[in-house]
C-alpha cells in the first residue's frame, strides 16, 4: 500500500472533480498498464481516496451499474461517451481486457 499520484490514475481534470463530488467512484483503463494496486491511496484537494479493488476483467463483462459508478447513465452511454473522448482510436470490444480500479474516500 502506497500513496500514488493522482494524476497517474484519473486522467483529467473533469474525472477528478466527477470523483471528488462522488460521481465517479471506479475507473477503467487499459491492461496494458497499472496505475494502482488495492490499498493505494490518492489525493484530490485535501480529500483522501483509497483504492479498494483492482480488478481485471474484458469490456464485455460491463454492466449499466459499473457504467454508473464510472459517471455515465447507462452502459450505452458509457460507451458512446468513450467513443467520443477517443475519437478515432476507440473501437469497443467485449474481449478488449482491461483494469477497473474501485475506490472511496478515506475518513
Amino acid at each position: 500500500m502506497s500513496t500514488i499520484d493522482v494524476d497517474d490514475l484519473l486522467p483529467n481534470e473533469r474525472v477528478k472533480q466527477a470523483v471528488l463530488s462522488g460521481d465517479i467512484t471506479q475507473l477503467t483503463r487499459g491492461a496494458s498498464n497499472r496505475y494502482a494496486e488495492e490499498g493505494d491511496t490518492f489525493a484530490i484537494e485535501d480529500e483522501t481516496f483509497e483504492v479498494t479493488s483492482v480488478d481485471h476483467r474484458t469490456l464485455g463483462d460491463f454492466t449499466d451499474a459499473d457504467a454508473q459508478r464510472e459517471g455515465s447513465e447507462s452502459l450505452d452511454a458509457y460507451k458512446a461517451r468513450m467513443k467520443r473522448v477517443h475519437p478515432g482510436d476507440f473501437e469497443w470490444d467485449d474481449s478488449d481486457e482491461v483494469l477497473t480500479y474501485r475506490f472511496e474516500r478515506r475518513e
